[in-house]
């Protein structure tokens, strides 16, 4: 079972802190505010109260045998230097990875120069992914697999109906690579999945299209 710290339990902390738990993992869920902590007790395997910049501190909580540090600290005020000093002691220990929340692409930047392995930016992630969901109706569901590329999930328009994937020429008209049939009912075999479409495979309506590649060319596809 992997262990994970996570250091701030603000909003984004408690969410990652309880889904992590969730996902049977074992959490230690790190805060200076005893309220807090006292309501996480029963949500993940540890909750303790301490000062994070405080490396003795979190040696008493075994901290440093974690596999997976999460630095969710909210970056008003002094916060912000109590997100720095944490990720130092954490690098310090030896944690394996380090994952700090920023706000700001340069928070973002000191944080990774201190040590993190990793930086968070759940407002600006957030928006991101809303804006691509509101101007691409058309993808349901969508990986990142390395910057501005993803594997997503579409059900086939009507403009695609009945064509075969030679047809739809979906690589030489959109840069996207086909990666696999989910059957839905207009194709008479509901629920089929097609790992390896070849040319000559027909597209229905309503089935769902496993696609890949670049974020702005997966925006091109039709939605109708």
């Amino acid at each position: 079972m992997r262990k994970f710290a996570v250091i701030g339990l603000g909003r984004f902390g408690r969410k990652l802190a309880t889904a992590l738990t969730m996902s049977e993992a074992e959490v230690i869920a790190i805060d200076q505010n005893r309220e807090i902590v006292e309501e996480m007790r029963d949500e993940v395997s540890l909750a303790v109260r301490l000062d994070s910049t405080d490396e003795d501190a979190l040696l008493a909580q075994g901290v440093d045998k974690v596999d997976v540090a999460i630095v969710g600290i909210g970056q008003g005020g002094r916060s912000f230097e109590s997100s720095i000093l944490t990720v130092v002691n954490l690098k310090t220990m030896g944690v394996p990875l380090i994952y700090a929340r920023a706000e700001t692409l340069i928070q973002g930047q000191v944080l990774s120069k201190v040590g993190a392995t990793e930086v968070i930016y759940p407002e600006i992630e957030s928006a991101q992914r809303w804006a691509y969901k509101l101007i691409t109706p058309q993808i349901t569901d969508k990986l990142d697999f390395a910057p501005g590329y993803s594997i997503a999930s579409m059900a086939a328009p009507e403009s695609f109906n009945e064509q075969t994937v030679a047809d739809l020429q979906l690589r030489q008209k959109y840069r996207v690579n086909l990666v696999s049939i989910k059957r839905g009912e207009k194709s008479g075999n509901a629920d089929e999945i097609i790992n390896v479409p070849l040319a000559e495979t027909i597209i229905y309506q309503g089935d769902i299209l496993m696609v890949a590649g670049k974020d702005a060319d997966l925006a091109r596809l039709p939605h109708e």
